[in-house]
């Protein structure tokens, strides 16, 4: 089987999970596309989860009501021998990058990071991505009982629902007691769409101008289109906007349906995380401006005349 193990909060499935299970099915690997769903009070997340599965396994204990790196390891590597994976796979984000290595450690398995592709060759699972800041992509191979590989976010379409519901099964697991407790914890309150999950996203560089402008423009259009924010690196670095809305080779990968670039200049580094755009619009007073080149539709303009009649005439 290919082993799925699924990322959700607050009850919802993650769209990485959705995204794994594309990624599993293009492949062309055989075995059924398996979902494991680890947590406590987790049964609507397997709900969503076999929508579009082949099976889903849940594991619903209160030990599991928070992420532990320990846990999580001992879980997934428990589950892919009992089923014989043949692939272990693991959303590339903060956590799941923290314990698949060890996934691969507990399982003696090659481990292949931060896929943008997957193909079974040869008796084998062919994975590529990224390098030298997006420059070279690069293609790796291996070939063994079980390989665990981490699926970089955004880089795959989310699986279509089947039109069927997959079959869940509850399992047993063997867990050990995490010497890690975690007292507290400081989330970020968004009052928009992540950036995960968006649709819509609106994104600002260096070019609106500061970081009032920034506010004014590019989440006020946001707002108005009920979309996600993203920024550039330089706006990040300028302390203009916070790391976690940073798209890009150090940021966050997105494949939104529509993708609107304001005063973005499109480094190649930016254009590695939200490249795969369905539709990119950019807006920009520089005419030679890189983003222009994988622009849908573009506008050679001042940001700070064209924004705010673009954001009366969506309201």
């Amino acid at each position: 089987m290919i082993l799925i193990i699924a990322e959700h909060k607050d009850g919802q499935l993650s769209k990485s999970t959705a995204e794994m299970v594309q990624a599993a099915r293009a492949s062309g690997q055989s075995g059924p596309v398996t979902v494991l769903v680890l947590g406590s009070g987790v049964n609507e997340v397997a709900n969503q989860a076999a929508q579009f599965a082949d099976q889903v396994l849940v594991a619903d204990r209160p030990e599991l009501a928070q992420y532990s790196a320990e846990v999580w390891t001992a879980a997934a590597a428990q589950i892919a021998q009992q089923g014989q994976a043949n692939t272990v796979m693991i959303g590339g984000s903060r956590s799941g990058r923290e314990y698949a290595p060890r996934v691969a450690v507990r399982l003696d398995a090659p481990y292949l990071e931060d896929a943008i592709a997957l193909q079974a060759v040869d008796g084998g699972l062919q994975s590529q991505r990224y390098s030298y800041l997006a420059r070279v992509t690069e293609t790796q191979q291996a070939s063994a009982p079980t390989v665990v590989v981490t699926v970089k976010p955004g880089a795959f379409q989310p699986a279509a629902a089947t039109g069927q519901t997959a079959e869940q099964y509850d399992v047993e697991l063997e867990l050990p007691q995490p010497r890690l407790q975690v007292t507290g914890k400081n989330e970020e309150k968004l009052d928009r769409v992540s950036l995960s999950e968006a649709d819509i996203i609106v994104t600002g560089g260096r070019g609106v101008g500061s970081a009032e402008n920034f506010s004014t423009l590019v989440e006020g259009l946001a707002d108005a289109l009920g979309a996600g924010v993203g920024a550039t690196r330089a706006v990040v670095d300028a302390g203009w906007r916070p790391y976690g809305e940073q798209v890009g080779q150090t940021g966050k990968t997105v494949q939104p349906g529509a993708y609107i670039a304001l005063g973005v200049s499109g480094a190649v580094q930016h254009l590695s995380g939200m490249g795969k755009s369905k539709y990119i619009v950019a807006i920009n007073k520089d005419a030679d401006a890189p983003i222009f080149k994988v622009a849908d539709y573009g506008i050679v303009g001042d940001v700070n005349e064209i924004v705010p009649a673009l954001i009366q005439a969506s309201r």
